[in-house]
């Protein structure tokens, strides 16, 4: 038996591309790197409205897929009694942008690791400078990015008893073993 050996046109290769950089390895699997788009096309060419459409529906897929939630109701209230231990805490009051990616980043690191569950996560209301709080606005954009995925599960707003929206609850992914 032969084997036919069927040669991609530029624009089915330019979305496969596209589409192959949305998929997730299967667990136990390391990702592997696609190509980039391809050297047959300049980069001040666009590809063919057909290809656009379907990558921007690929994109749009993805990025819902990939958003934290919200923690579910139930979580929330045992988090905001005490009937479910917060294991871990930190406070970027009064951090630059900079110094407050990188102490959180390396704080849900290092919970992750020790295989913590709920983090608490001071970011302070920043409303006494004049602002409207840099860092409250900012830390939950950062736990939706790429380099937060893998260690967070879903954050939300703290109780009032635990600093309301000055605060964030966060619920760090299960190690895995």
């Amino acid at each position: 038996m032969t084997r036919r050996i069927d040669r991609l046109s530029e624009d089915d290769r330019v979305l496969w591309n596209l589409v192959a950089r949305t998929a997730k390895p299967l667990k136990g699997k390391s990702a592997i790197d696609s190509p980039d788009i391809g050297p047959g096309i300049a980069d001040d060419t666009k590809p063919p409205p057909r290809v656009q459409a379907m990558a921007s529906a690929a994109a749009a897929k993805a990025k819902t897929q990939h958003v934290s939630h919200a923690l579910d109701e139930p979580t929330l209230e045992k988090l905001s009694k005490g009937r479910l231990p917060i294991e871990g805490r930190v406070d970027l009051h009064g951090l630059s942008q900079d110094e407050a990616y990188s102490l959180l980043f390396s704080f849900l690191h290092r919970a992750h690791a020790g295989g913590i569950r709920y983090v608490l996560v001071i970011t302070g209301k920043g409303s006494s400078s004049g602002g409207d709080g840099i860092l409250r606005r900012a830390v939950p954009a950062w736990l939706s990015t790429p380099a937060f995925r893998p260690l967070v599960s879903s954050h939300d707003h703290a109780a009032r008893n635990h600093g309301g929206s000055g605060a964030l609850y966060v619920r760090l992914r299960r190690a895995r073993t």
